[in-house]
């Protein structure tokens, strides 16, 4: 009987550490961005650890997640997607810090958090010669993978608030712009106006500040514009949604990570 040799590109397809991109992922990064908002806040206001106690708290869980991350060879949804929640929550109250205690405006810290994700693009590139999430398969590339993650999340927490506070758009206006912007990425895909790996950072960074307004909409009061679930009521929610997702996706993996070609 002959025995079918793998091949180079199932096996490097083995190393990858990221999830292969399905409408699973969007759910659960959505999922994971609005309680990334709501999950902060609770543990900020109703545990009254304070914006600077559970960003500590939070970075420190946030380092051993990665740790564990990292030292894994392979693709592991439950681990992955922790690490996806923390940093959520991390990246909210880094930018909940520089504005609220020390001194930084929204529009300065959207402006600065789009240098720095600009700049780690463009670092990424140069060194690896491609953005592409299949080509996570090494160290390094997924040290630039979780920065980047990371100034998404700071990004989408400064911009969702300069559009429903600073500029006073509301929560559900800031939703809905966001939303629209998402669409018009999946017109330029289809259009060919984008590429994928494009049409791909383009959503991931726009997701962010979605979730962050749909996690104030629902949670804050109706007198600021919200549907005055609470942040206790919210965060329960989507953090059940994200359990069942990854559970199921645990036990199907049907993200697992697929052949990818050789060039880079």
């Amino acid at each position: 009987m002959a025995t079918t040799l793998p091949t180079v590109q199932s096996i490097r397809s083995t190393l990858v550490k990221v999830p292969e991109i399905t409408v699973y992922f969007w759910f659960i990064k959505v999922l994971a961005t609005t309680v990334g908002e709501t999950f902060a806040d609770w543990l900020t206001n109703n545990v009254g650890l304070g914006e600077q106690g559970t960003f500590f708290f939070m970075g420190g869980l946030l380092v051993l997640a990665l740790i564990w991350q990292f030292r894994l060879n392979y693709y592991v949804a439950p681990v992955y997607w922790l690490n996806v929640v923390l940093i959520s929550v991390a990246g909210t109250l880094l930018t909940d810090n520089m504005v609220d205690n020390w001194g930084v405006s929204l529009i300065t810290s959207t402006v600065s958090f789009s240098v720095a994700l600009a700049a780690t693009f463009i670092w990424w590139y140069r060194v690896e010669k491609t953005l592409s999430i299949h080509t996570v398969d090494n160290f390094r590339r997924e040290a630039f993978y979780w920065l980047t993650i990371l100034f998404t999340f700071a990004l989408g927490t400064a911009a969702g608030d300069l559009f429903a506070e600073k500029i006073a758009l509301g929560y559900f206006t800031s939703l809905m712009i966001f939303a629209g912007l998402i669409v018009l990425v999946g017109v330029a895909y289809r259009l060919r106006v984008l590429n994928g790996v494009a049409a791909f950072w383009a959503t991931y960074v726009l997701t962010r500040p979605l979730g962050a307004s749909l996690g104030d909409f629902l949670s804050q009061p109706k007198i600021a514009s919200g549907e005055g679930l609470g942040t206790t009521t919210t965060s329960l929610i989507f953090l059940a949604a994200i359990l069942s997702f990854v559970t199921f996706l645990a036990v199907t993996k049907i993200d697992k990570p697929k052949a990818a070609p050789l060039a880079n």
